[in-house]
């Protein structure tokens, strides 16, 4: 099955074209908060463990037996990398990045994509770190559902980071309504 010469276009990528979703003039708006929903949920999940953490009690009828794992200062490490990976991400200047707005510097545009990359990185970081304390610490010691938990929630808060910084990137790369490209 090939492809209609009329339909045609050597820059495309994918045989089977994205679905073209128009969100009307809104679409920044829908972005900046379903970015927003995505960060929120993302640490309450993880703060939902770190207070079950804290709270665990010792198995029923062995009241002597301590709880056999907490979340410790470990765990909040891929969450802190991840937030900052977050942050730098976003307070990057997006013309810089593309080399727009003739910056007349081009070590500006080098910088940029620099960070841009440092912020990326932190993120990666932070899901990797997220991933490894998951497996090292919770799955190979075997314990019970309720201990393993506090594992997901780490990488899943780093997934919910990642997804959201993304998320916000891209809204804030798209025009609002009340932009206006004056152009002669």
């Amino acid at each position: 099955m090939s492809i209609p010469r009329s339909n045609y276009d050597p820059r495309r990528v994918c045989l089977n074209p994205f679905p073209n979703l128009t969100l009307g003039k809104h679409r920044r708006t829908i972005g900046i908060y379903l970015a927003g929903g995505l960060f929120a949920l993302a640490n309450w999940t993880f703060i939902d463990a770190a207070v079950l953490s804290a709270h665990a009690h010792s198995p029923y009828g062995e009241p002597d037996i301590p709880p056999p794992v907490h979340v410790s200062f470990a765990d909040w490490v891929p969450g802190i990398c991840s937030l900052l990976g977050m942050l730098v991400v976003n307070l990057i200047d997006k013309d810089r990045v593309r080399g727009e707005e003739g910056f007349g510097d081009a070590r500006a545009v080098w910088r940029a994509r620099l960070f841009l990359f440092i912020g990326f990185a932190l993120m990666a970081g932070g899901l990797a770190g997220s991933v490894a304390i998951l497996i090292l610490k919770y799955a190979l010691n075997s314990y019970p559902d309720q201990y393993t938990y506090y594992g997901y929630a780490n990488v899943s808060q780093n997934v919910a980071l990642m997804l959201s910084a993304i998320v916000l990137w891209i809204s804030q790369s798209v025009g609002s309504e009340y932009e206006y490209n004056l152009s002669i």
